[in-house]
């Protein structure tokens, strides 16, 4: 039987063009875009890495330059009449390193000399608060259209000089005041969406911006990145029957195995259905084998150097119960490090206490607790690196067998290799 599918699954794809243009299959998302686009104009969107936030954002960018033969046959072909072209701004701030002032500079500076091509050049000797203003006033009264501007991974500047005060406050004041010209250039603006990880409300960052919706948590648009179950069986078939062949499954147990693995996901207390890791999804149906993809891609570094800082216990996360306001307020607070474990991705909306408006957090699905589980076991055992992989593995291995005997012994050969402060308050939360 052949098992290979013959369409092609956007892996890593981030350009809306060039997935269409290059017959890529996608997940319409689209009318959950028009929606967004003709009821509202500053947004925030927190999602964890690779959970299409750039794709969404370049999804933007094409409807807003009236790109309509990049929507034919999904949702919005049908709910758009006018396909008006707009004046575009998108800055993208995921670089890989931002180790001085002039790394922010360089990245800016090439983005308005982009702009610039377009809409005119700027007095160079002003701020860039001051361009930046200046750019959008010159696009508006060339194209005689209001201005769209887009801004992806706005905080990955922050993120990456967490550890370095001088630069992160450097940074905050710089991303202060460009962020405060969308304020002030409002009457120029059509549309403004913001992407990142976390939200940093604490550091005032969009203080001046107060009109900003965080969309973040809003059930309408808890789907709007990553995909349901019901999107998956209905545009994955062939690769779902293709996957169950390959690891000789039926339909039922891969679509079972696919939902244990990279559900779970919940961005509203609102939200039944869980939404699926879609970079781990794709990827198990191109290579035709489930695999821990999205772990696999590596812990972000600011997280691994917090976790180091911490005296906070990991292995409590499961089921711990957190205020409303530690999900949407980040602070750079290492001693309760959960927030961001949270908005990274490794923990999830379990439940939601309405009365004293508490969430109750958890892993999201098998591929982010074994992962999880992976990556702390070195902070609290001699087990090295390298070594854990197989030392957990082997648990699971002699739970599914019902091997009871050879799991205790295991254990305890664990358990006596912990330091004994540790070992007792391991032994108290298993208890």
């Amino acid at each position: 039987m052949e098992t290979t599918p013959i369409r092609k699954l956007p892996v890593g794809i981030q350009d809306f063009t060039s997935l269409r243009e290059d017959g890529y299959l996608y997940v319409d998302k689209t009318a959950l875009v028009y929606k967004m686009v003709t009821t509202g104009k500053p947004y925030f969107l927190s999602r964890p890495r690779r959970f299409g936030k750039s794709l969404l954002l370049s999804t933007l960018e094409a409807y807003f330059l009236g790109r309509k033969d990049l929507f034919k046959g999904l949702a919005i072909e049908q709910l758009e009449k006018e396909w008006k072209v707009y004046p575009v701004l998108h800055l993208s701030l995921n670089a890989k390193f931002y180790e001085t002032k002039e790394s922010l500079e360089q990245i800016l500076e090439g983005h308005f000399i982009q702009w610039e091509k377009l809409f005119g050049k700027t007095d160079e000797e002003l701020g860039y608060e001051e361009r930046f203003m200046q750019i959008i006033q010159q696009a508006c009264e060339k194209t005689g259209e209001k201005v769209v501007v887009l801004i992806d991974e706005y905080d990955k500047p922050l993120l990456r000089t967490l550890f370095n005060d001088d630069l992160h406050n450097v940074y905050r004041e710089m991303l202060t005041g460009f962020y405060t010209v969308l304020k002030d250039a409002d009457r120029y603006l059509r549309f403004v969406f913001i992407t990142g990880v976390t939200k940093f409300s604490q550091l005032g960052i969009f203080s001046n911006l107060n009109q900003l919706m965080d969309i973040s948590m809003a059930p309408a648009y808890a789907t709007i990145c990553g995909m349901t179950k019901v999107e998956i069986e209905r545009d994955f078939q062939p690769e779902l029957a293709a996957l169950a062949a390959r690891n000789k499954l039926t339909y039922e147990q891969t679509v079972n195995e696919m939902t244990k693995r990279y559900d779970g996901y919940h961005f509203s207390e609102f939200l039944a259905d869980g939404i699926y890791n879609p970079f781990s999804v794709l990827n198990a149906l191109v290579q035709e084998r489930f695999s821990s993809y999205w772990f696999a891609t590596g812990t972000p570094t600011m997280l691994v150097d917090m976790l180091k800082k911490t005296d906070y216990d990991l292995r409590q996360l499961d089921g711990i119960e957190v205020p409303a306001a530690a999900l949407t307020d980040y602070r750079a607070d290492f001693q309760n490090p959960v927030p961001i474990i949270y908005q990274s991705g490794y923990l999830t909306i379990k439940d939601y206490d309405s009365e004293f408006n508490f969430f109750r957090l958890g892993y999201p699905n098998a591929e982010v607790e074994y992962g999880w589980l992976n990556f702390i076991t070195p902070y609290y055992t001699p087990l090295s690196e390298s070594i854990a992989p197989f030392y957990i593995g082997k648990f699971w291995d002699e739970l599914r067998a019902g091997d009871v005997d050879a799991f205790m012994e295991r254990l305890r050969a664990f358990f006596a290799d912990i330091p004994y402060e540790l070992n007792d308050r391991t032994e108290q939360h298993y208890q």
